[in-house]
């Protein structure tokens, strides 16, 4: 595709996550570029690797669902992505997320969740868990706790929280010790995970890559679906709430630069930088891969 047809769907993406709660049919959007509607789908998906459409969908699920963790009522959630309803905004959630709206609200009711604080080498993590086993770690951002909470409680919106570090220094320590490539192979690490199926296909694939290794959203696309489904699986990555564990860090850009990475780019950096070292040893590596033996998941179909 030509340097002019790329400009042109920059532009047009910079356009739908700008108004998408509008609701922009394919009509205006191609008039809009100039193009006739059937051909302005097909370029755009060549670039985009999905249809205007199902960008708009994601976008408007993506705030809808950032509204319901927040406390929203599922009618002011469909209101304000720019749906007329709740059983548009139930359509949507099936499409784009695997699950209803009102399992992303009522996530983790009836759970009691602990959490605490442990330093490292990586710096401060916040690491939970469940009775079935951690569910949630991840870092300080600019050495403060609040960012890592947030996303915590957001991610679990209905659940019970507990704070108490020494509860989960045995974690703590079980993750670090995986991490350098010394954990202990008789006693497993059991993860607890909240996803649908497509996400926990995803974050099945990044426990695949090697240790000290990176591979690129397309890659991970065609292992699961389809190489076009790279922005699909970005999501999922973006999604995953074990860091360091499921190793999303070990996903970089197919132009080799490294961000898109949630706890910020030079923690990514430097995770990948000291891997290099903790992974030099086919030893130290099977060590590192036991972790997905632990997996238990609450699967959403």
């Amino acid at each position: 595709m030509n340097a002019f047809r790329l400009d042109i769907m920059a532009e047009t993406i910079d356009y739908l996550v700008a108004h998408y709660r509008e609701q922009p049919d394919l009509e205006f959007l191609a008039r809009r570029a100039g193009y006739e509607s059937t051909h302005f789908q097909k370029i755009f998906k060549e670039s985009v690797g999905i249809s205007p459409k199902r960008l708009i969908q994601y976008m408007n699920a993506r705030h809808a669902r950032s509204l319901l963790r927040g406390g929203h009522s599922l009618l002011d959630s469909a209101l304000s992505s720019g749906l007329s309803g709740t059983a548009r905004l139930h359509d949507l959630f099936v499409s784009c997320e695997g699950m209803t709206p009102g399992q992303v609200k009522n996530r983790g009711a009836g759970l009691e969740i602990v959490y605490g604080f442990h330093p490292t080498v990586l710096g401060e993590i916040l690491i939970a868990k469940t009775k079935l086993g951690v569910c949630w770690l991840g870092f300080l951002v600019e050495e403060s706790r609040d960012v890592p909470l947030a996303r915590m409680t957001a991610f679990w919106p209905a659940a019970g929280f507990i704070h108490d570090d020494d509860a989960v220094q045995g974690e703590a320590e079980q993750v670090l010790a995986i991490w350098r490539g010394q954990g202990n192979r008789s006693k497993k690490l059991k993860l607890d995970l909240y996803g649908t199926n497509f996400q926990l296909q995803v974050w099945q694939a990044l426990l695949r890559i090697p240790c000290g290794e990176t591979v690129t959203y397309r890659d991970i696309a065609a292992e699961v679906c389809t190489e076009k489904a790279s922005r699909a699986v970005g999501n999922a990555v973006g999604a995953n709430p074990v860091s360091l564990l499921i190793p999303c860090h070990r996903v970089i850009r197919a132009s080799g630069i490294i961000d898109n990475y949630a706890w910020g780019s030079p923690r990514k950096k430097l995770i990948l930088a000291l891997e290099a070292d903790v992974c030099a040893g086919e030893e130290e590596r099977s060590e590192i891969e036991d972790v997905p033996h632990g997996i238990k998941s609450r699967l959403l179909a």
